[in-house]
């Protein structure tokens, strides 16, 4: 999983999208909620098997202008916590705090 901590990382991931799913998580170091689903995030990242997907993480609070430029590239409102998967440059699944479930996630990828 990568952090990504400038502007130039998220514009690579974000044209990278056009050649894979990109997972961003966006985590509140702050809030125990985002960390029970940061714990989901991580558990399924560690269970991928695929190599058709690349995972993000961004930091909210320590890298907001990250978190800002991608709330404004998918045209998204901002949540934290918060799981979006782009593809073809677009979000093509988004949900926020306690709806980041290994199932919700996995019943998304089957709608997608």
């Amino acid at each position: 999983m990568k952090e990504l901590t400038t502007e130039n990382e998220w514009n690579d991931m974000y044209r990278k999208s056009n050649e894979k799913k990109v997972y961003i998580f966006k985590h509140s170091t702050q809030c125990p909620i985002s960390a029970e689903a940061n714990e989901v995030y991580e558990k399924y990242v560690s269970n991928y098997t695929e190599d058709d997907a690349e995972f993000c993480l961004v930091k909210v609070i320590e890298s907001r202008p990250v978190s800002n430029l991608i709330a404004n590239d998918l045209e998204v409102t901002h949540h934290s916590p918060q799981l979006i998967i782009v593809e073809d440059e677009s979000p093509s699944w988004c949900d926020t705090h306690r709806n980041i479930t290994i199932e919700s996630i996995k019943t998304a990828l089957n709608e997608i």
